[in-house]
């Protein structure tokens, strides 16, 4: 069980920051039964963090200690490794954009995948499933402004995109344009109306 404890080891710190590692990603080290028996040993020693049911992390070195990596490199090594689709929420994306002064306190990323939290050190980082629509164009400016408009609902939604369409790039909000049909009726119909009068 050492020797297997050791490989796991080895082939987490081979990995970028923050790369998830999981008890199916190493099944090319040993039956299914040994990897998790591994695993939760390694996590009870602390020589990597769960993060969630089946996702462990390995902590990062620095001058100051150990820590868990970021939320940003977790989230996307989570997108990459299960093929989901993961964004920030509305809430993060109306501050980001200026349409909100409201500092989200909770890290809330919306995903293709099933709810679920995750726990980076004393952080919980949720993801929360969410319909296409609000995935579509996930990481361009364009979606960021739909997932905000989303989150701000029907009666801010004209007076926040009139406000948008002055501040986005001409390109962002011709993608904004063109993924309206995709959107719900009241959203398509207050794009529609920023965009052609």
């Amino acid at each position: 069980m050492q020797r297997l404890t050791e490989r796991i080891l080895a082939h987490a710190t081979q990995l970028p920051e923050g790369s998830p590692v999981s008890a199916k990603g190493l099944l090319h080290l040993g039956n299914r039964a040994a990897v998790d028996q591994a695993l939760h040993r390694l996590a009870a020693r602390g020589q990597i963090q769960r993060a969630g049911r089946g996702v462990y992390v390995l902590p990062v070195e620095s001058r100051f200690g150990t820590r868990p990596p970021t939320v940003e490199q977790v989230v996307s090594a989570v997108a990459a490794q299960r093929g989901e689709v993961i964004a920030p929420s509305g809430a993060a994306a109306a501050n980001a954009l200026g349409l909100t002064t409201q500092v989200p306190v909770r890290a809330v990323y919306l995903t293709s995948g099933r709810s679920r939290t995750l726990k980076l050190g004393k952080q919980s980082v949720e993801l929360r499933h969410a319909p296409r629509w609000q995935l579509t164009l996930a990481n361009r400016p364009a979606g960021e402004a739909l997932r905000a408009l989303a989150w701000l609902g029907p009666e801010r939604a004209e007076e926040a995109i009139e406000m948008l369409k002055r501040k986005m790039p001409p390109g962002a909000f011709g993608e904004l344009v063109a993924v309206a049909p995709r959107l719900p009726t009241w959203l398509a119909r207050s794009v529609g109306k920023a965009a052609y009068g």
